[in-house]
């Protein structure tokens, strides 16, 4: 047998001492690796259940503060109403109040701070329901009127601001460590993603070296045939190699869909959050709300059946509550994008001097409002109502900040930005609003949260923190930016920027005193389309009562035919959401039908539709009162 040159045995040593290294100094690395990812997903999993132990405490305390309002609410229609039955739902509910209580001291009970506070709430909610038993008391023994004045002496007792500073308190420290806990979330994540791209570089450059050191290995053999054993056996080696490195990419793999399932998770407890801070707000203002519908037409009713003469204030203040509510639901909806836009070309500066009284009413004599203009003369296309809206949001955001006592200054001015200059504004000319306040400003970690939607500064359950979000979403579904200016302890301006409008100002429509008699006197035949029947109903009553003659049609499929019923119509009053056919659907499948007919657009949240499927038509927004009611029918007649 021929013997194997030396050079060639040396050169083979050499590359299998070489492969050796490489196998040797690849395992330790991959070990370390390894090691480094497992501890790092470990750290990173431990946070996040930390975070979403602190997401957990805030919604609890959010359900402590609506449950307790849902039952003091009950209480009061319990005294007004005199019904036992409504008695019990107030137990029921103080019962349930207190088992939100026990299970957000469990919450707590691992910490000490947040314990001690856990059982300070425990006294002033057990000192508030001695104070409510008591107004129970007098209702079990028939002194209705000694109850009715308990319970008002009680809104603002001692008991009830401890429990809502306590859980202010609470929520408070639970933010602070969960923007802490975010941030250790965030570095681990960050630790995590280079331990895997670390891997994944490691794994190339290990798949790399084995493909040329088989390469090399294979040319080496191929001249000669004694070293085919050596060469088989490198071509093995690199296989398990490569197996191995084919075996940690898959590991790599399975770290990295169990990372995204653990940020889907913290995604969906951040979302959890926004809806403990949704309820917490947004049910509490309701319930008081509700509270003053139902008491005050409780009472009415009380007073028509006994004669007395209070009804008619009672019922004022059943509708003062109920117009707070709409209120409220516009907002929300402002907020969702959802409540449909009418714009109109309109000069800022106008909107605000026609505003003036209405600062000077909802402001107070302790604030002082003045305007200023650059007068440019622009003009913006807008919805006139949804400015409004945002301007007397950030009038009374101001107040807050400044505590009712100040300087509250508006000015309107116009600019030309650069491209994304604000925020994501394309170049173009836009007029400016400032809103400038004397207040304590905002510190850099409010400023940075302050669009967020339900982010409040303000204690539990009072606020809903919808007002900037609200005037954020107005402001870019009319094309325009929102910027803020503010230092802590020297006061805030907030500036909008709506788009430039060249066209001539819209006219606006006449108001109730420009309407004469005539068509005040007019009786009109009127085609209502309404799918809901208790709207439906409450809408024909009202038409009847103005003088007019309105015939009832439940689906807007069957429109054609009431029309074919119909001898003369002169305007079609139909809903814009409807089941199988919209409103604007409907009256353009209608088509010739309605040529002469006036349309009138009747809408409390209108999804998808906007201003133009409405084809110039009048639109009046649910709720609605019999005056506008009214007033839109002349209107809409007028425009035809």
């Amino acid at each position: 047998m021929r013997a194997v040159p030396e050079t060639a045995v040396q050169k083979t040593d050499w590359r299998m001492v070489l492969l050796a290294v490489m196998a040797l100094a690849g395992t330790g690395m991959l070990v370390l690796l390894l090691n480094l990812q497992t501890t790092t997903d470990r750290e990173r999993d431990a946070a996040l259940e930390r975070q979403a132990h602190t997401y957990e405490v805030i919604i609890r305390a959010g359900q402590v503060s609506t449950a307790s309002a849902e039952a003091e609410a009950m209480l009061g229609r319990y005294i007004t109403s005199g019904d036992a039955a409504v008695g019990r739902q107030f137990s029921d509910r103080w019962s349930r109040a207190s088992d939100r209580l026990r299970q957000l001291e469990t919450q707590l009970r691992d910490q000490p701070q947040q314990a001690v506070r856990a059982a300070r709430l425990r006294d002033a909610f057990q000192t508030r329901s001695n104070e409510l038993a008591q107004t129970v008391g007098y209702m079990v023994h028939d002194r209705g009127r000694d109850a009715l004045g308990s319970y008002y002496q009680l809104s603002a007792t001692a008991a009830r601001t401890g429990i809502e500073r306590l859980l202010n308190q609470i929520v408070t420290t639970e933010r602070q460590r969960l923007l802490a806990r975010k941030d250790r979330s965030a570095i681990l994540l960050a630790r995590s993603h280079l331990a895997t791209n670390i891997l994944g570089l490691f794994g190339l450059l290990v798949v790399t070296g084995a493909i040329l050191l088989g390469w090399l290995t294979v040319q080496a053999a191929a001249g000669r045939d004694e070293a085919e054993t050596d060469a088989d056996a490198e071509r093995v080696r690199a296989d398990e190699l490569q197996q191995a490195v084919e075996a940690a990419t898959a590991q790599l793999r399975q770290e990295m869909r169990e990372r995204e399932q653990t940020e889907a998770q913290l995604r969906q407890a951040q979302k959890m959050e926004a809806v403990g801070q949704l309820t917490g707000g947004i049910a509490h203002d309701f319930n008081n709300m509700l509270a003053v519908v139902l008491g005050g037409l409780e009472l009415a009713k009380r007073h028509l059946h006994t004669g007395g003469n209070d009804a008619n204030k009672h019922i004022e203040n059943a509708m003062e509550g109920a117009n707070r509510a709409a209120a409220l639901t516009r907002r929300l909806l402002a907020f969702s994008r959802e409540e449909v836009l009418l714009p109109a070309a309109i000069e800022p500066r106008t909107v605000i001097a026609g505003m003036s009284e209405l600062f000077d009413r909802t402001l107070g004599d302790a604030i002082e409002v003045t305007t200023s203009d650059a007068d440019l003369g622009w003009r913006i296309f807008v919805d006139k109502h949804q400015l409004e809206n945002a301007l007397l949001n950030l009038a009374v955001n101001a107040r807050d900040a400044m505590n009712g006592r100040g300087a509250l200054r508006f000015h309107t001015d116009g600019c030309r930005l650069e491209d994304h200059a604000v925020g994501e504004c394309a170049a173009g000319d836009y007029a400016s609003i400032a809103v400038t306040d004397t207040g304590g400003g905002m510190t850099p970690e409010v400023l940075e949260r302050v669009f967020e939607p339900f982010f409040t500064t303000k204690p539990v359950g009072k606020g809903t923190g919808l007002g900037l979000s609200q005037i954020f979403g107005f402001v870019r579904q009319s094309g325009g930016e929102i910027a803020i200016d503010t230092t802590p302890g020297e006061g805030t301006t907030v500036t909008l920027y709506l788009p430039r409008h060249e066209g001539e100002i819209t006219p606006e429509a006449p108001q109730d005193e420009a309407t004469g008699t005539e068509d005040a006197e007019v009786t009109l035949d009127i085609m209502v389309v309404e799918d809901d029947p208790r709207v439906l109903s409450a809408t024909m009553s009202a038409l009847s009562a103005l003088g007019h003659r309105p015939v009832a049609c439940e689906d807007p499929l069957a429109a054609e035919a009431c029309l074919d019923r119909m001898d003369h119509v002169d305007l079609i009053l139909t809903d814009v959401l409807m089941p199988g056919r919209t409103g604007p659907e409907m009256i353009a499948a209608l088509s010739s039908r309605v040529d002469g007919i006036a349309v009138l657009y009747v809408t409390g949240f209108a999804g998808e539709a906007d201003a133009d499927a409405f084809g110039g038509h009048s639109v009046l927004r649910k709720p609605f009162t019999m005056a506008a009611l009214a007033k839109a029918v002349v209107a809409a007649v007028r425009r035809g």
